[in-house]
């Protein structure tokens, strides 16, 4: 019978960190260890709720001192872009330091460790993109989530990169948005909205990077995974799907470049990722973009209800 490790995930009350949560906290394998900053806003049992400050070496020292993780899924971080653009000090504490904290406190354990990055990291020349492509971001977000991925490489840890794109999903208070109900409320208010038809992505459910994360730690797989979702797809096809999917006006939907937007960090425009590795050494499976439309009606019906 498997011996059953401890997991230490940060970024908690995030809407990654409810999906692992909830992935996680009835599981075999794993007893859990949420962190997040501030009180928990989680519900359910199975797990132990530790408030956190990454930014705090001394902090998390203590906590993973104390707890002795296993492993260590890292997947909080300041990831609005333009914020990151403005306040580059506040962006470089959240996803620099925060991390090399953690990966002391991991070394301090021997704890295996798994860092979720971004697709940001890369240029957007050219997509969809294999684990073996050259990164060179073209904005600070990106830049940080970079420099991460090169000091957990260089840490001597036993390390895993999950990397990701556009995540979507509905937290357990409704408090994020994402593109599926900003076009359904936008549409069933009559609002005429603007969606860019340049910028390619393969969006991921959150559901979807969660269960990738713990296939990882599972496996206790290393080296660089895309976990994302499959289909290749520009913000417009999103929004026309969305529209389609809940019976809306697809005449309120005007096609926009990039460059209609004035916007204070620069977006790569061709992402997207190949996910085979992970699907033929992970066994993982994302769902369509479709079926996740469908997965976030039901939900906001259970929310509604």
């Amino acid at each position: 019978m498997r011996t059953k490790e401890k997991i230490l995930i940060t970024g908690a009350n995030g809407l990654l960190g409810q999906k692992l949560v909830d992935q996680l906290s009835d599981h075999p394998y794993f007893e859990l260890v949420a962190t997040g900053r501030g009180e928990c806003r989680l519900p359910g049992k199975g797990f132990r709720y530790i408030s956190l400050d990454i930014t705090e070496g001394e902090a998390v020292q203590q906590v993973i001192a104390e707890e002795r993780p296993d492993v260590v899924i890292h997947g909080a971080a300041m990831t609005q872009v333009d914020d990151c653009e403005k306040n580059q000090e506040a962006c470089y504490r959240a996803n620099v330091i925060a991390t090399d904290h953690l990966i002391a406190g991991a070394k301090l354990v021997g704890a295996r460790f798994i860092f979720v990055s971004t697709d940001f990291i890369f240029s957007g020349e050219k997509g969809p993109l294999t684990e073996e492509e050259e990164p060179g971001p073209v904005n600070y977000y990106g830049e940080t989530k970079l420099i991460s991925e090169q000091r957990l490489m260089d840490s001597g840890l036993t390390w895993a990169i999950a990397r990701t794109v556009l995540v979507y999903g509905i937290a357990h208070d409704m408090s994020r948005s994402n593109i599926i109900l900003w076009v359904k409320s936008s549409l069933e208010s009559g609002k005429t909205i603007q969606v860019v038809d340049d910028q390619y992505r393969t969006p991921t459910l959150a559901e979807d990077l969660a269960a990738g994360c713990i296939l990882i730690a599972e496996q206790k797989a290393e080296g660089i995974y895309n976990i994302s979702g499959e289909d290749f797809l520009t913000p417009y096809d999103m929004a026309m799907m969305t529209a389609d999917y809940f019976g809306l006006d697809k005449g309120l939907i005007r096609r926009a470049n990039s460059g209609t937007f004035t916007q204070p960090a620069r977006r790569p425009l061709k992402t997207g990722f190949i996910i085979d590795k992970a699907k033929n050494e992970l066994g993982f499976s994302p769902k369509s973009f479709l079926t996740g439309i469908g997965i976030l009606a039901k939900q906001i019906n259970l929310a509604r209800s």
